[in-house]
């Protein structure tokens, strides 16, 4: 298949998908396409779910994948308009009503302490959809008072006493991060550049998925490509936020870029792998199939660090 033929196929998917292939891809801005976001198609299907209380599935944070923290990730990944007043008006209720006593959000229940990922990812979408700057404050103080010795992040640093970061808690900070910067945000911003430049650092360190004492595998899911990623790591998202965030090309990201390149398919298409288990909305695509967020992503990544690579790969 094409290049060309292949931008068919993916303009032939979700508006979602359309929009952000102009966008990403063609480097055409299309506004029209954006506004049927919320209107047609997987967009519309999320909304459709949000209870009369403003929440998905039973409240903040359950049921874990359907829950309103999951779904408006879900809907900021589609790229929708951030002001529809519906989610506008929940994240308003979420920051007034989800803060713990350290300032994070925090779905309270036995443990009493913030989650770190969990608000990565909320500093992410709260930042798109564009929540105060007051209500973000103590969001960020958190955070930042989170920053592990060696420049990540883990999710269990104010629980356990983690000394080592975690991947998957670094890149959903990161991600918050780049979010956070992109929509005018300044508070600590010189602190979460700071934090943002030893995150990065955290993750080349290991080359994307490899011990930086061993250099074996940390971890085969690291490998895998399922959408939607959640709160979990692996080296095509995090390939993904590199290029997203305008992080330039280093080589530490050679090997895991190459093992994305050769999990093509006969198609020249990237397939969805077996997502990870638990309740959700509905299925956007099907696994074992080619799947048109993978190969938007990974066209994403190839376009931004090797125009020449990003044609060859698709002759």
């Amino acid at each position: 298949m094409s290049l060309y033929n292949i931008i068919n196929w993916l303009l032939s998917g979700d508006v979602s998908i359309q929009y952000q292939v102009h966008r990403d891809l063609l480097r055409t801005e299309r506004k029209d396409l954006r506004s049927r976001i919320a209107k047609e198609g997987w967009g519309k299907m999320f909304l459709s779910k949000q209870r009369p209380d403003g929440h998905w599935g039973l409240k903040f944070y359950q049921p874990k994948w359907t829950s309103t923290h999951y779904t408006l990730l879900d809907l900021k990944n589609l790229a929708i308009d951030p002001d529809i007043n519906s989610i506008n008006t929940i994240l308003t209720k979420i920051l007034k009503e989800e803060k713990a006593f350290d300032g994070g959000v925090n779905p309270i229940g036995t443990v009493k302490v913030s989650d770190v990922c969990l608000n990565g990812m909320f500093l992410n979408y709260a930042s798109y959809f564009k929540s105060t700057p007051e209500d973000l404050k103590s969001v960020v103080d958190f955070l930042l008072k989170e920053t592990m010795p060696d420049g990540g992040f883990n999710c269990w640093s104010n629980r356990s006493g983690a000394r080592h970061s975690s991947l998957h808690t670094t890149l959903s900070v990161l991600e918050g991060i780049d979010e956070y910067r992109k929509n005018g945000y300044t508070y600590r911003l010189d602190e979460l550049t700071k934090a943002e430049s030893t995150s990065r650092e955290f993750i080349l360190m290991h080359h994307l998925y490899k011990s930086d004492k061993t250099g074996m595998v940390i971890k085969k899911d690291f490998l895998r490509m399922p959408y939607p990623c959640r709160w979990r790591y692996d080296i095509l998202k995090a390939m993904d936020y590199f290029q997203c965030s305008g992080s330039p090309w280093d080589n530490r990201m050679h090997d895991a870029t190459q093992h994305l390149i050769i999990k093509r398919n006969k198609q020249q298409t990237w397939n969805l792998q077996a997502p990870y288990p638990g309740k959700i909305h509905f299925d956007m695509e099907t696994v074992g199939q080619p799947s048109r967020w993978n190969t938007l992503r990974m066209l994403r990544i190839l376009k931004a660090y090797n125009p020449n690579l990003f044609q060859q790969y698709l002759q």
